[in-house]
């Protein structure tokens, strides 16, 4: 791959393909951006009729990397236990999509990108973004790699709600739609808790105000609070003591001191600390702030957002899951109903919490593997 990586991106050199859009990107707050960067993986091959598309759409601190070792940390994908030749999402069967999302690190433009009018990094000067803009920016991927119309369109968390502003905005382009753990509208405990992420982030000194990128400091500190903050909405209390308790960390007796004596703590502040190395801070006040603005009742009512809709849905939840609880995916079930869709939904018993859907659970691969398998059968792939 050519070299497309700017000074101040997180993503190594030739480790992603980049797409340059040719138009400027208008965005819903009025703005537009030009010389969009993309940043994106494929795997399998695309059919002859283009019809085995598949776009996966990623959480909050996720990215394009969704099969493969990642090119900073070297774990495993995200979903590479899903995706893959012979797995549940089939690369020997469908053509598979992921990008990095409008206002991320890892090569899809956001503010540590250059400022083509500036020769500069962003900062906050890139305007505000929204998962319509995100959106919007996917579809013209698509058009770019000649897809009319997606088989399926999968993500969960973030994910999810990427899923659910596709077969809002592109309903002719989305054939069959799976929105996991996720929500149609963030609520304000949702709102309240990336809040308390970005004020971290903007405590810390070396913030600068957003222009940190030429000072040779990030703000790391307070980036790291902020994901030691949101990781714990991402678990459940079964899984937390079942994994820790009460248990000290390498210690038989407390140290009466403000050292990590628990396991619990030493686990938060690894989650901070490894969290920084592969996350830019204004990114994630970007995307947060993103996800807060997220609403797709758009001042009237769901069930009207997806009346001309005619993709088939799978909504699945998590019985621990509080971040966005089975309740978010009920209102979207009864909403689809009343549009007149075809939804089916499902609702796994996990103790572990909103993370579920990352993790080893076999009922909810056995939902997924036979409504996507029915997707395809159904045409022709």
């Amino acid at each position: 791959m050519p070299s497309t990586r700017e000074p101040y991106s997180l993503l190594p050199d030739g480790a992603s393909d980049v797409l340059t859009l040719a138009e400027p990107l208008p965005l819903d707050s009025g703005e537009s951006l030009s010389g969009v960067q993309v940043a994106y993986r494929t795997w399998g091959e695309l059919n002859a009729a283009k019809s085995n598309a598949i776009m996966i759409c990623h959480a909050l601190t996720a990215d394009q990397f969704a099969v493969e070792d990642h090119p900073v940390t070297g774990k495993s994908g995200w979903w590479q236990h899903l995706v893959g030749p012979g797995k549940l999402i089939d690369t020997n069967r469908y053509f598979v999509i992921c990008s990095n999302v409008l206002g991320g690190c890892m090569g899809t433009t956001g503010p540590s990108s250059l400022n083509p009018a500036t020769g500069k990094p962003y900062g906050l000067s890139l305007p505000v973004i929204t998962l319509g803009d995100m959106v919007r920016t996917q579809a013209r991927l698509v058009d770019h790699l000649g897809i009319d119309r997606l088989l399926a369109v999968i993500g969960g968390s973030m994910g999810g709600m990427q899923v659910l502003q596709w077969a809002a905005d592109y309903p002719e382009r989305v054939n069959a739609a799976a929105p996991i753990a996720t929500a149609s509208r963030h609520t304000p405990q949702n709102i309240a808790f990336h809040e308390v992420g970005r004020q971290a982030v903007m405590a810390d000194p070396a913030w600068a105000d957003g222009d940190y990128y030429e000072t040779g400091a990030r703000p790391e500190k307070g980036l790291a609070v902020a994901r030691m903050a949101a990781h714990i909405t991402y678990l459940s209390e079964n899984s937390l003591n079942r994994k820790f308790g009460r248990n000290l960390q390498e210690r038989e007796k407390v140290g009466f001191s403000f050292d990590a004596d628990f396991q619990i703590e030493s686990y938060l502040r690894y989650q901070g600390r490894s969290f920084v190395d592969r996350f830019d801070a204004n990114s994630y006040l970007y995307i947060t702030r993103a996800m807060d603005y997220f609403d797709l009742s758009r001042g009237t009512t769901l069930a009207d957002t997806y009346r001309d809709c005619k993709a088939r849905f799978l909504l699945a939840s998590f019985t621990t899951d509080w971040l966005y609880p089975t309740v978010e995916s009920r209102h979207v079930v009864r909403a689809l109903h009343a549009s007149g869709a075809d939804v089916s939904f499902v609702e796994i018993e996990s103790d572990k919490g909103h993370d579920a859907f990352l993790l080893d659970e076999p009922e909810f691969f056995d939902v997924l593997g036979g409504w996507l398998n029915s997707v395809a059968t159904e045409q022709g792939v």
